[in-house]
């Protein structure tokens, strides 16, 4: 039985690992622009096929990383620039609707080019090793996922509070105009926070891929929603509260799932829309955005 809870644990903290990644930029652009970028779940889509191409050309893994981050932090740009920029001064409904007109788009480029059939998506064999773990043997595939988001997340985290770059994320987060005034380039800072959190969707996706075996351009859709929950759960604008939202609602899914009988199991989509309404009724600004709304 405890190799069993040990188990459901590893599982929640992997699945926890994939929403915080994915969480964390809507929370940095949330925090950034007032803007949900509903297209965001489906970067984690193109980082998957992305993986998918370039494990077929022979790239090694380590530099199939890479080069999905660079194409997350491309794409995460290139959708600002084109989409998200030239109607930024408009109402703040105007931005949501071309997000989700975006995800559509980004879903049926998918569709067209690679076909609506899912895909296999498998890690290299070493990866479905078992490691010992206390009394459990649980895959090396969900330890390295929680390592490498781990890894991710600490140079986020250098990135925001060590560097010039993230003290204009930080100064823009809290008065874009002040900011403005003060001689910081909102265009760039902006772009800066897509590029970021559009690369580490991309990397969730490739992560996501290897965890579950199949993927398909509709893929990241609904991860993405479950994503948006768990930053709204932490608090939307605050990277800890998206982290925090994220390994809170894997582990709530997961224990859901595993700990109560398998007629259950359909509902665990319905857990976490649940959870978002108590949150909002609650707590409307999640456990840690006390104050986000104010600061602008």
């Amino acid at each position: 039985m405890t190799q069993y809870y040990v188990q459901q644990l590893v599982n929640g903290l992997t699945l926890g690992s994939l929403y915080a990644l994915v969480a964390i930029g809507f929370s940095m652009i949330y925090g950034i622009v007032r803007l949900i970028n509903f297209a965001h779940g489906d970067i984690a889509m193109v980082g998957a096929f992305s993986t998918l191409g370039l494990v077929a050309v022979g790239a090694p893994w380590p530099v199939t990383i890479l080069v999905v981050l660079a194409v997350g932090a491309l794409a995460g740009v290139t959708i600002e620039a084109v989409a998200f920029r030239p109607m930024r001064n408009a109402p703040q409904v105007t931005g949501f609707i071309a997000t989700l007109a975006v995800s559509v788009v980004i879903q049926n480029v998918g569709i067209m080019v690679f076909s609506g059939q899912p895909r296999n998506f498998l890690f290299p064999d070493v990866m479905r090793t078992r490691v010992p773990l206390g009394p459990a043997t649980v895959s090396l595939t969900d330890l390295v996922i929680v390592g490498v988001t781990v890894v991710l997340m600490s140079l986020l985290v250098v990135i925001v509070h060590r560097t010039r770059l993230g003290m204009a994320m930080r100064a823009t987060a809290e008065n874009l105009q002040v900011a403005r005034l003060m001689g910081i380039d909102i265009n760039r800072t902006i772009m800066a926070a897509f590029g970021l959190g559009s690369a580490l969707a991309a990397v969730a996706g490739l992560m996501w891929g290897g965890r579950f075996g199949q993927i398909d351009p509709l893929f990241g859709f609904v991860p993405g929603l479950k994503a948006f929950v768990a930053s709204v759960i932490g608090g939307v604008g605050s990277i800890g509260g998206a982290v925090l939202g994220g390994y809170l609602l894997g582990m709530a899914e997961v224990l859901f799932v595993g700990l109560l009988p398998p007629e259950y199991a359909g509902y665990r989509d319905a857990l976490v829309f649940t959870t978002l309404i108590l949150i909002l009724l609650v707590l409307p600004n999640g456990l840690l955005g006390r104050g986000v709304e104010d600061r602008a």
